[in-house]
């Protein structure tokens, strides 16, 4: 492995001109070159985040997740990681098990690690967020959820939920459960359901249930088991993917028939509800397109220049096996 070291010896110079040289500080025309050639013969890679402890301006982007099995997150992680290294900066990721308390640790720790810049994808956000984002003085955008004078990048929650409510109409069903998830989520928990709900109460005649349950598989399905013998619903609409994968699962158990018995959608447009039987009406959301738009505003916040407050990406219905027309 080469070192910077090995570059200064080869070179013919201090240590310290190989180190101004990295970190883009003054050398002469002439060794910029030759330090130039020698670090693309060599393929040396100089070591980002002991770079970044050093210099006054970091290259390193902390990432705050709120589970280590969330799809949603890890495909946007995909193109914030793509997105960052095509950049040159380095990507630190602090998962929180869901946990408001160590998202707000996380951003004071990652503030104390020198990151430039902190991309959040929060459970919900409290006045303690705020304080803490404001203490630490650098720029912090928020991924799925939102809040006044913020940078955020949201989905739009309330639109997916009444495409799937409207969706379920045309189907002709009239008894509905909403699987949910806790309400202190702003996005999924409250701006979700209320377009499923207002779609839903269009007609006088339908009828709907909601029970809260887990954002977690295993914990939704632990539920789920218990709960599908009493449904007389001809319709479970699923706050997330994750959720309705767990109806399917304990529907199988029951040796319950589905759509036959009722449909089921989720939202979300998770790949491996492709791949299940029968595969599952869902809502696409554009978690990659989240991750380039974060990435890009980021880097543009760290410029100085002026990026929108708010922005929405758009989702789109995605009609499969699951679901089918009711005969009332």
């Amino acid at each position: 492995m080469v070192t910077i070291n090995d570059i200064a010896e080869r070179a013919g110079v201090a240590k310290s001109t190989v180190s101004r040289y990295l970190n883009s500080g003054s050398v002469s025309h002439k060794t910029k070159l030759k330090l130039d050639k020698i670090v693309l013969e060599t393929g040396y890679r100089p070591n980002t985040f002991a770079q970044s402890l050093k210099a006054k301006k970091t290259s390193i982007i902390g990432t705050i997740i709120p589970r280590l099995d969330s799809y949603s997150a890890n495909e946007a992680l995909i193109a914030i990681d793509k997105g960052l290294r095509e950049k040159n900066f380095q990507l630190l990721i602090t998962n929180t098990n869901q946990s408001t308390e160590r998202e707000i640790e996380s951003i004071y720790s990652l503030a104390s690690q020198k990151v430039a810049g902190i991309l959040l994808f929060a459970t919900v956000i409290t006045d303690a967020h705020k304080k803490a984002i404001a203490d630490v003085g650098i720029p912090v955008i928020l991924l799925g959820q939102q809040a006044d004078n913020f940078y955020s990048i949201v989905h739009d929650e309330y639109d997916a939920g009444f495409k799937i409510g409207t969706y379920a109409n045309q189907l002709g069903h009239k008894h509905f459960l909403y699987l949910n998830v806790f309400e202190a989520d702003i996005a999924v928990g409250q701006m979700r359901k209320k377009g499923v709900l207002d779609a839903l109460n269009q007609s006088k005649e339908n009828t709907v249930d909601i029970i809260e349950t887990s954002f977690t598989f295993e914990e939704a399905y632990k539920q789920i088991i218990k709960l599908l013998p009493t449904i007389k619903a001809s319709y479970i609409i699923c706050a997330t993917d994750n959720i309705a994968l767990a109806v399917l699962k304990a529907a199988h158990q029951l040796k319950i028939t589905i759509p036959a018995t009722f449909s089921l959608s989720g939202f979300g447009g998770y790949q491996i509800t492709t791949v299940v039987s029968p595969t599952i009406t869902t809502v696409k959301y554009a978690y990659q397109e989240l991750g380039e738009l974060a990435v890009k505003n980021l880097l543009l916040l760290l410029e100085g220049s002026l990026i929108p407050e708010k922005i929405v990406l758009k989702n789109r219905l995605i009609k499969n096996e699951s679901t089918i027309k009711w005969a009332n």
